[in-house]
């Protein structure tokens, strides 16, 4: 993709300490007046981390709290995730973490047990219970309005006492409350972590009333019979099993019929085509109202589906961990035009996993916004996308084809599907019979670096069923370690024609961009660009680098905890979620060198950032790739974190001690 850029070389220790860095292969090419050591940098920030906050830190938190980090906090690594900085790293741009990853060397003078490459997923990273903050939870009883008689009586385990709750609560973190400055009122109570700003006497909530209780704008979530019914099994899928009937039989799926056959089963009770459909009530008919129109009981034929037109629009990747909602917002701030969820394990949403259905949660900001789902059976998916066509409220459903970790594919999953070519050809005929939206597909170029697969699918797929496609340049195999193959996908546009295919890989400019759409591609999606880098949307559309100064860089940050307060709540538990989910972004975050310290534009993916101090303390901060710095910035927009607080990043080489 990058002119001149070549495979992304295992890490140097010596380049990214000497100060030679910008003359290094597969580093970031930074002006010699700002390039620095390894110690130099980080006495830098530990003497000014030391100082009374500075006027940037002031700025970030109007509460005025002491922001230098105790030495307690430190953070805790374990052995071997050592690194001075990442290549082609991070979390794979189907949203999958991987544990393939790129060498890292250690520093000169190390022990040889330092050397060991620090790779894959940190899986045996502290795992921070909601009850491990509040040990004294107020009931739930109280905290919702209007407040009501708690159904365990005695047998209840949390506090029903208010100003016993309030006397051992953690001092506020701020004077301003997001949500109720928002919404008018708090949905926290008193159990809010800035309720300073809306407790009356006696710890009542207040709300504006002028202001009016708005809910927020977020959609698709589960209602709590569905899940019960999908816990029980009591959901049936007519239609994903006659579709299901079909294929088993080598038929192809054919238009179902106006009226379920269950619907006509003898005994089986009548039920409102406009309701779930799909429930076995346990005794009599299901009580309907309103009038039966042709919408309720006429399915479109597959050439009557909503068409999706995103030609030439900027497609924001599914991201999983830091592709979350918050995020999203903050992408389509800057331009995005097109968003999807993160990855969902179908098996999961069948279960009812509370956690799993809030990947599918959507903003009302998010004019086209789809889903995407991995599984690896066609049963589960038909059964999933019928589910989730009466259940959500999206543009288009996607399927993962190109998850690389072995968790997906050694369970067929992912990247598997296209050496399955019979499995894979049943879950796009499937799910394209029972969806009444597009179905589109997301693919790698195989599994295999030298046997590409897709050109060979893409005619496939048209004729199955699929809207559209979106290609990553590189295989499983080959992960991260060379550039993504964007000659390659040239030659996959002919062979998916007329569908649209969107071409991915590699694009961090609006330069890597306009050489992609050269490839007769209909569009891009942007994965790790964004997380780098999520104004990324405006300087493609704008057509010009923008030199985003450190204070613009922290609003940003700033903002995404607003919306991360609003999406997970304001309590103690809400406000670690969103720390947990900005220290993840920040790993990445860190990444990105100003346009005003380059010596040549643009920055590539492949080239990692030597050390370099910043044309502020700010702008160095941000640039720093210690997980404790990223805990000292959440602290500047969050407040302080608790007692024996410990984050690891997902990966083992997104950070070191």
């Amino acid at each position: 993709m990058a002119e001149g850029a070549t495979e992304a070389p295992a890490e140097s220790g010596g380049g990214g300490d000497s100060g030679a860095g910008a003359l290094e292969r597969g580093v970031a090419p930074i002006k010699p007046q700002y390039l620095t050591t390894k110690e130099r940098f980080h006495e830098f920030l530990e003497a000014k981390g030391q100082e009374k906050p500075s006027q940037e830190t002031e700025a970030g938190d109007p509460g005025g709290n002491d922001l230098g980090e105790p030495e307690a906090k430190r953070i805790r690594l374990e052995d071997g995730q050592t690194g001075d900085g990442r290549t082609e790293d991070g979390q794979t741009e189907d949203g999958r973490t991987e544990d393939g990853r790129t060498e890292e060397a250690a520093e000169p003078g190390e022990q040889p047990q330092a050397q060991k490459r620090a790779r894959g997923q940190n899986k045996g990273r502290p795992h921070v219970k909601p009850t491990h903050y509040d040990k004294d939870r107020l009931c739930p009883s109280l905290v919702q309005e209007p407040a009501t008689q708690c159904a365990f009586g005695a047998r209840c385990r949390f506090l029903h006492d208010v100003g016993r709750y309030l006397a051992a609560k953690p001092a506020d973190l701020g004077p301003r409350c997001v949500l109720f400055e928002t919404f008018g009122r708090c949905p926290a109570g008193v159990t809010c972590r800035f309720a300073g700003a809306h407790l009356g006497p006696g710890g009542r909530n207040l709300v504006r009333q002028e202001q009016g209780v708005q809910a927020p704008p977020v959609r698709n979530g589960l209602d709590k019979a569905l899940q019960q019914q999908l816990r029980k099994r009591q959901v049936r899928f007519e239609r994903a099993e006659q579709a299901l009937r079909q294929l088993s039989r080598g038929q192809l799926p054919g238009p179902p019929s106006a009226v379920p056959e269950a619907t006509e089963a003898e005994g089986a009770p009548a039920q409102d085509p406009q309701e779930l459909g799909t429930v076995a009530p346990a005794s009599g008919p299901v009580q309907t109202c309103g009038a039966l129109t042709d919408e309720d009981i006429v399915r479109l034929r597959p050439c009557e589906k909503r068409r999706l037109d995103i030609s030439g629009k900027l497609y924001l990747a599914p991201l999983t961990t830091c592709g979350n909602l918050p995020f999203r917002r903050v992408c389509k701030r800057f331009g995005a035009d097109v968003t999807c969820g993160e990855m969902a394990v179908c098996t999961n949403l069948l279960q009812g996993q509370t956690s799993e259905w809030a990947l599918l949660r959507r903003h009302q900001c998010e004019d086209i916004f789809g889903v995407q789902l991995e599984g690896a059976f066609p049963d589960t998916m038909t059964k999933c996308a019928e589910l989730l066509n009466r259940t959500v409220d999206v543009d288009f459903v996607d399927i993962n084809v190109g998850c690389p970790i072995d968790l997906v594919y050694k369970k067929g999953g992912g990247c598997a599907l296209m050496q399955r070519s019979g499995k894979f050809q049943q879950i796009v005929r499937g799910m394209s019979q029972v969806l009444d939206v597009p179905l589109t597909v997301k693919l790698r170029t195989g599994v295999q670096e030298r046997t590409p697969l897709a050109h060979r699918l893409l005619p496939e797929l048209r004729t199955w069923g699929a809207a559209l496609v979106t290609l990553h340049g590189r295989s499983r195999e080959q992960r991260y370690t060379k550039l993504a193959d964007w000659r390659y996908i040239e030659q996959c546009v002919a062979a998916a024609s007329p569908m649209p295919l969107f071409g991915n890989g590699d694009i961090l400019s609006y330069e890597d961009a306009n050489r992609a759409m050269q490839t007769g591609v209909a569009g891009v999606m942007i994965a790790r660009g964004a997380l780098l880098k999520p104004w990324l949307f405006t300087e493609i559309k704008e057509q010009r680098h923008w030199d985003i100064s450190a204070s613009e860089r922290l609003d940003i940050l700033r903002d995404f905890t607003h919306y991360g307060l609003e999406h997970w709540g304001s309590d103690t538990q809400g406000v670690e979620r969103t720390r947990r989910f900005l220290l993840e972004w920040l790993s990445f975050l860190c990444r990105y060198v100003p346009v005003g310290l380059l010596e040549r534009l643009p920055q590539r993916l492949n080239e990692r950032p030597p050390y370099f101090l910043g044309r502020d303390y700010l702008e160095t901060l941000l640039a720093s790739q210690r997980a404790a710095d990223w805990i000292r910035i959440s602290e500047m927009l969050l407040g302080p974190v608790p007692r024996d607080f410990v984050f690891l990043p997902k990966h083992k080489a997104n950070a070191y001690k």
